[in-house]
């Protein structure tokens, strides 16, 4: 990405079921639905939005093997999708096993994620 217009964070939970996935989809949310950006399409080339260039950093506690990213990508409405993946996130405990949600044990994943937006 030669040029980056936009950074957003957020952080994502899942706090039952273990689910990597589910926690990255929720820290992608999180970052971009709060966002409009309708100056950005006079901006990318041919103002056409799925020429913008999209970089999501995800740091993830554990079971990087089981992050589906192409559910992350589908919560993106246009644009190139680039992932970097790392450790980081944080594993903590819900307090609580509630076996009919599919938890193996009591830890919450948490997954933080930064979208980089440019062209």
């Amino acid at each position: 990405m030669d040029t980056v217009m936009i950074i957003e964070y957020g952080m994502g939970i899942d706090l039952h079921g273990q689910d990597v996935t589910r926690a990255a989809v929720r820290a992608v949310k999180n970052a971009i639905h709060h966002n409009s950006l309708p100056g950005l399409r006079k901006l990318v080339p041919d103002q056409d939005v799925n020429n913008m260039k999209v970089n999501v950093r995800l740091a993830v506690p554990a079971d990087k093997d089981k992050l589906d990213l192409e559910q992350v990508r589908a919560v993106f409405p246009y644009g190139q999708i680039t992932f970097d993946i790392s450790d980081g996130g944080m594993l903590a405990s819900s307090g609580i096993i509630l076996e009919d949600k599919g938890d193996k044990n009591d830890l919450a994943y948490v997954v933080v994620a930064s979208i980089e937006v440019g062209f």
